[in-house]
Protein backbone atom coordinates (compact mmCIF):
# COMPACT_ATOMS: atom_id res chain seq x y z
CA UNK A 1 0.00 0.00 0.00
CA UNK A 2 1.12 3.29 -1.03
CA UNK A 3 2.27 5.95 1.57
CA UNK A 4 0.52 9.53 0.74
CA UNK A 5 2.29 12.49 3.10
CA UNK A 6 0.00 15.59 3.78
CA UNK A 7 0.62 18.83 5.24
CA UNK A 8 -1.11 19.69 8.76
CA UNK A 9 -3.53 22.40 8.18
CA UNK A 10 -6.12 23.82 10.15
CA UNK A 11 -8.70 21.30 9.21
CA UNK A 12 -6.65 18.31 10.86
CA UNK A 13 -8.40 16.79 14.13
CA UNK A 14 -6.63 13.85 14.48
CA UNK A 15 -4.25 15.41 17.04
CA UNK A 16 -5.13 12.70 19.92
CA UNK A 17 -3.80 9.81 16.83
CA UNK A 18 -0.92 11.83 16.56
CA UNK A 19 0.46 11.81 19.47
CA UNK A 20 -0.18 7.72 20.01
CA UNK A 21 1.72 7.43 16.89
CA UNK A 22 4.63 9.59 18.51
CA UNK A 23 4.18 8.19 21.69
CA UNK A 24 4.80 4.41 20.42
CA UNK A 25 7.38 5.47 17.90
CA UNK A 26 9.62 6.60 20.66
CA UNK A 27 8.76 4.52 23.69
CA UNK A 28 11.89 2.32 23.08
CA UNK A 29 13.84 5.62 24.68
CA UNK A 30 11.62 5.00 27.78
CA UNK A 31 14.36 3.94 30.32
CA UNK A 32 17.63 4.31 27.62
CA UNK A 33 17.63 8.12 27.24
CA UNK A 34 18.54 10.62 29.89
CA UNK A 35 16.84 13.03 30.52
CA UNK A 36 13.56 11.18 28.99
CA UNK A 37 12.41 12.47 25.71
CA UNK A 38 10.38 15.56 25.58
CA UNK A 39 7.72 13.80 23.55
CA UNK A 40 6.64 12.17 27.13
CA UNK A 41 5.27 15.62 28.03
CA UNK A 42 3.54 16.25 24.44
CA UNK A 43 -0.52 16.61 24.56
CA UNK A 44 -2.86 17.19 21.61
CA UNK A 45 -3.07 20.36 22.12
CA UNK A 46 0.84 21.13 22.29
CA UNK A 47 0.84 19.15 18.88
CA UNK A 48 -2.12 21.52 17.59
CA UNK A 49 -0.11 24.65 18.94
CA UNK A 50 3.37 23.23 17.15
CA UNK A 51 1.50 22.49 14.13
CA UNK A 52 0.85 26.15 13.68
CA UNK A 53 4.12 27.49 14.50
CA UNK A 54 6.32 24.64 12.70
CA UNK A 55 5.61 23.18 9.13
CA UNK A 56 4.08 19.52 10.49
CA UNK A 57 3.69 16.33 8.21
CA UNK A 58 1.89 13.15 8.80
CA UNK A 59 2.36 10.03 7.09
CA UNK A 60 -0.80 7.84 5.48
CA UNK A 61 -1.32 4.62 5.11
CA UNK A 62 -5.00 4.56 3.58
CA UNK A 63 -6.34 6.72 6.02
CA UNK A 64 -4.36 5.55 9.19
CA UNK A 65 -1.38 7.32 10.26
CA UNK A 66 1.86 5.94 10.35
CA UNK A 67 4.25 8.77 10.93
CA UNK A 68 5.26 12.47 10.98
CA UNK A 69 7.96 15.04 11.23
CA UNK A 70 7.99 18.44 11.72
CA UNK A 71 10.19 21.52 10.73
CA UNK A 72 11.37 24.76 11.59
CA UNK A 73 13.00 27.22 9.54
CA UNK A 74 16.25 28.89 11.71
CA UNK A 75 18.57 31.10 10.76
CA UNK A 76 21.13 30.77 8.95
CA UNK A 77 19.45 29.16 6.13
CA UNK A 78 18.76 26.29 7.93
CA UNK A 79 15.42 23.78 8.61
CA UNK A 80 14.99 22.28 11.64
CA UNK A 81 14.01 18.40 11.81
CA UNK A 82 11.87 17.87 14.85
CA UNK A 83 9.44 14.79 16.21
CA UNK A 84 10.31 12.42 13.41
CA UNK A 85 8.35 9.62 14.04
CA UNK A 86 7.11 6.20 12.17
CA UNK A 87 4.84 3.36 13.78
CA UNK A 88 7.05 1.07 15.05
CA UNK A 89 5.22 -1.93 13.01
CA UNK A 90 6.08 0.80 9.78
CA UNK A 91 10.01 1.29 10.60
CA UNK A 92 11.87 -0.02 7.70
CA UNK A 93 9.63 0.64 4.82
CA UNK A 94 10.49 4.01 3.89
CA UNK A 95 8.28 5.99 5.72
CA UNK A 96 11.02 7.69 7.43
CA UNK A 97 13.27 8.03 4.45
CA UNK A 98 9.87 10.00 2.56
CA UNK A 99 9.58 11.89 5.40
CA UNK A 100 13.49 12.98 5.20
CA UNK A 101 12.79 13.64 1.16
CA UNK A 102 10.23 16.10 2.15
CA UNK A 103 12.68 17.86 4.67
CA UNK A 104 14.57 18.33 1.79
CA UNK A 105 12.05 19.80 -0.17
CA UNK A 106 10.85 22.18 1.83
CA UNK A 107 14.20 23.36 2.75
CA UNK A 108 14.62 23.76 -1.20
CA UNK A 109 11.72 25.38 -2.03
CA UNK A 110 12.34 27.45 1.18
CA UNK A 111 15.77 28.49 0.04
CA UNK A 112 17.41 26.69 3.05
CA UNK A 113 20.61 24.91 2.17
CA UNK A 114 20.65 22.91 5.58
CA UNK A 115 18.97 20.44 7.63
CA UNK A 116 19.57 20.16 11.03
CA UNK A 117 18.40 17.84 14.15
CA UNK A 118 19.15 16.44 17.13
CA UNK A 119 19.93 13.16 18.55
CA UNK A 120 20.50 11.37 22.00
CA UNK A 121 24.08 9.98 22.92
CA UNK A 122 22.75 6.65 23.78
CA UNK A 123 20.76 6.24 20.24
CA UNK A 124 23.43 4.87 18.48
CA UNK A 125 20.72 3.60 15.64
CA UNK A 126 19.34 6.53 14.79
CA UNK A 127 22.92 7.91 14.72
CA UNK A 128 24.02 5.53 12.40
CA UNK A 129 20.44 6.18 10.37
CA UNK A 130 20.79 9.45 9.88
CA UNK A 131 24.47 9.28 8.81
CA UNK A 132 23.65 7.14 6.24
CA UNK A 133 20.83 9.57 4.55
CA UNK A 134 23.97 11.73 4.59
CA UNK A 135 23.88 14.23 7.70
CA UNK A 136 27.40 14.09 10.10
CA UNK A 137 27.74 15.03 13.89
CA UNK A 138 28.40 18.53 13.91
CA UNK A 139 28.42 19.29 17.57
CA UNK A 140 27.90 18.07 21.17
CA UNK A 141 24.96 19.24 23.26
CA UNK A 142 24.30 18.75 27.47
CA UNK A 143 20.45 18.98 28.55
CA UNK A 144 20.32 21.92 31.55
CA UNK A 145 21.40 20.37 34.89
CA UNK A 146 23.89 17.86 33.00
CA UNK A 147 27.51 17.35 33.09
CA UNK A 148 28.11 15.23 30.32
CA UNK A 149 26.43 15.47 26.74
CA UNK A 150 23.43 14.11 26.20
CA UNK A 151 23.02 14.75 22.32
CA UNK A 152 24.40 15.46 19.00
CA UNK A 153 23.81 17.71 16.86
CA UNK A 154 23.76 16.30 13.01
CA UNK A 155 23.23 18.34 9.80
CA UNK A 156 22.98 17.62 5.99
CA UNK A 157 24.30 20.36 3.39
CA UNK A 158 21.99 20.46 0.39
CA UNK A 159 23.64 20.64 -3.23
Amino acid sequence: MAIKIARVDDSFERYDELLKVILSAFAYMEGVIDPPSSATRLTPQILQEKSGSEMAYVAFEDKRIVGCIFLRAEPPETLYVGKLAVLPSMQGRGVGANLLRLAEEVARAEGLHTLRLEVRVELTRNQSYFAASGFVKTAENRHPGFDRTTSFEMRKMLS
